[in-house]
């Protein structure tokens, strides 16, 4: 016999796997992840699209939140019982330490969760039980990160879109913001610079080199390129003083800056970068 959930599920898998985490529905234009477990009893893997905070660092987290109901989700007791998971985020694939937040932490971070949306407060006062907020840790592994890509060409793409795509959803919550920059706002907005920061560094120091020896007559692109990151550099740090303070209208001016600044910056190496890339 069907199960709805279960089909809900793996409709939502299948699209946000066609369409490197983009999906509709109850879960358009939030963050969404598709953790892997391992189950309890059975040992078999299962794969649960499950909503996620950005934390900073190399951890996101996610709260077994089950809707409000009054047990607690497969995928949180599959993950107490064997803590190595698998988290897709449609674009990167990688395992994680999974670590339930206990006391203060767990009750510091799931106020930033309420400050971010009040749906997960609505979840708390239907059931009797704390739900539960567990950090995923990325786990650290040799080489490049596992991008779900066809080509490098598309490697790049898909990363861009998805600084893209986390601008836009942090925009969408400072233009839903009042009087306060929320803290877990400020959390969204490092985590993006740092980021953006890692990404390019590893051109500058890797990419780069690679293809000014293999496409001498890139250099002058390559050099611009590497000229707009330490002016994105520049507008970063402006952001993160901005995000010192309290006053919203300057991170919506350093947010906005560093949007119109970056998306020409990313058209620009997608237009000079994905041809050489796809061609070595």
């Amino acid at each position: 016999m069907p199960h709805p959930v279960q089909d809900f599920n793996q409709r939502i898998i299948e699209e946000f796997r066609a369409n490197h985490g983009r999906v509709g529905g109850p879960f358009e234009g939030g963050r969404l992840i598709l953790l892997t477990t391992t189950g309890a009893r059975t040992g078999a893997r299962h794969t649960t699209p499950v909503a996620y905070l950005p934390d900073g660092g190399d951890r996101i987290l996610v709260i077994a939140s089950a809707g409000g109901s009054p047990r607690h989700p497969d995928w949180y007791r599959n993950l107490v019982a064997h803590p190595q998971v698998t988290v897709e985020s449609g674009v990167f694939t990688y395992e994680a330490r999974a670590v339930v937040l206990t006391g203060e932490e767990r009750d510091h971070a799931f106020a930033r969760a309420v400050e971010s949306d009040r749906g997960w407060a609505g979840y708390q006062e239907k059931t009797d039980r704390v739900l539960p907020v567990v950090a995923l840790h990325e786990i650290a592994r040799p080489g490049p990160p596992n991008i779900n890509a066809s080509s490098p060409g598309e490697a790049i793409r898909l990363v861009h879109d998805v600084f893209r795509r986390e601008l836009a959803l942090i925009r969408g919550e400072l233009a839903s913001g009042t009087t306060t920059l929320g803290a877990q706002l400020r959390v969204n907005c490092l985590t993006f610079c740092q980021g953006l920061h890692n990404h390019h560094t590893g051109e500058d120091v890797a990419m780069f080199p690679f293809l000014a020896d293999r496409h001498p007559e890139a250099r002058p692109a390559l050099d611009r390129l590497r000229t707009e990151h330490a002016h994105i550099a520049t507008l970063v740090e402006e952001l993160r003083e901005a995000l010192a303070g309290t006053d919203l209208v300057s991170v919506r001016t350093e947010v906005t800056r560093l949007t119109h600044e970056l998306e020409a910056h990313l058209a620009y190496e997608e237009e000079h970068l994905i041809p050489l890339l796809d061609h070595a």
